[in-house]
């Protein structure tokens, strides 16, 4: 089967594949920023990062001597913000160790921050040649189908039988180009739902298609309801500038900037969540003012509603209690800084 799928998807690629930057070039810095961007996030919504990214740090030289602040603000409303760390983190480790050059194979790219498996796979072959394979939600689904997978793909030895495919299957020559089609067919014909079968250039050897089962596999976990948290956040106001934090770097939109807030208690009228949060996250006593807005937000594993609020310094000076700095800025002056995709949802009512 390899032999003849490896033809079949490459002649379909080199036809029908999207004219993409990244695919224009063997720079590896260009293929590995792709890569990173493109985790997680669709190439429509990932492009226009790509691009401003590439303009503003044209080498891996510029991004690793960039501030961290400038690297944060143009990841904003990505998400999933410790890949925009581990980039720069994996920039200054390749300027500092590597001289600015690429390791060429999967196992010393892994050693880089943030680098792993996957990442390691494409940049090794597609920049390098290297026959490694590449497994991400795209390939999952297009291999459980086209070997009839019965078992959950979100299960670790299925996953580990998977890249063991992928390892077998991926050729000796042009792997960059194989393992862009298998994830350009995943993305394009082999859809979640609905998959585009004639269209498919390898549906002749597909199991999942021969046994009428396209539309049932692959299985997955079955997803547990995502938790709701109510949020109170406090846009505290002195001489006509606001204090905002920025949030330590690891954990969850770690080194973002954020207006001082909190889940709101069970049974805790706003006026006192208000109160609180303000005393607890920056040692103030505040007077709660009017409502702002309120804001529905989903994560991927979260929803939340923010409920808020300005307030008006009573007494006390600032302490970052709660973050690594703290900051007054004019409302002009917020567009200097990250702010999580949430936090925009209000940004503009403050004015």
């Amino acid at each position: 089967m390899s032999t003849t799928l490896q033809k079949s998807l490459l002649n379909w690629f080199h036809q029908h594949a999207r004219d993409l930057p990244w695919r224009r070039t063997r720079d590896p810095y260009a293929i590995w920023l792709a890569e990173v961007i493109l985790q997680q996030t669709r190439i429509d919504q990932g492009l226009p990062y790509f691009e401003r990214f590439i303009a503003a740090f044209p080498t891996v030289h510029d991004l690793a001597a960039a501030p961290h602040a400038s690297v944060m603000k143009l990841w904003e409303g990505l998400g999933y913000y410790s890949r925009a760390r581990n980039l720069h983190r994996a920039a200054k480790a390749l300027v500092n160790e590597h001289g600015g050059r690429f390791p060429e194979s999967a196992a010393a790219l892994k050693k880089l921050p943030g680098v792993g498996d996957y990442t390691a796979g494409a940049v090794a072959s597609i920049a390098f040649g290297q026959r490694e394979p590449v497994v991400d939600g795209n390939v999952k689904r297009v291999l459980a189908r086209l070997y009839a997978i019965e078992e959950s793909i979100d299960l670790a030895p299925v996953t580990r039988r998977l890249w063991g495919i992928a390892r077998e299957i991926v050729p000796g020559d042009a792997p960059g180009d194989f393992n862009q089609a298998l994830m350009e067919l995943g993305a394009r014909v082999c859809a979640p739902r609905s998959p585009s079968c004639q269209q498919c250039p390898v549906r002749r050897r597909c199991r999942a298609h021969q046994q009428g089962k396209q539309d049932l596999l692959p299985v997955r976990n079955a997803k547990k309801a995502a938790p709701h948290q109510q949020r109170i956040v406090a846009v505290i106001t002195r001489r006509g500038r606001y204090l905002i934090g920025q949030r330590p770097p690891s954990g969850l939109l770690g080194g973002l900037w954020e207006f001082p807030n909190a889940e709101i208690q069970p049974g805790e009228a706003h006026q006192a969540a208000l109160e609180r949060t303000a005393q607890d996250a920056v040692g103030l006593v505040v007077t709660p003012g009017p409502l702002v807005a309120v804001v529905n937000h989903a994560y991927t594993h979260l929803r939340v509603t923010l409920h808020v609020y300005r307030c008006a310094v009573q007494q006390g000076a600032p302490e970052p209690r709660e973050h690594t700095e703290l900051k007054w800025v004019f409302p002009s002056q917020t567009g200097r800084y990250a702010f999580p995709r949430a936090h925009h949802k209000f940004l503009s009512r403050l004015a």
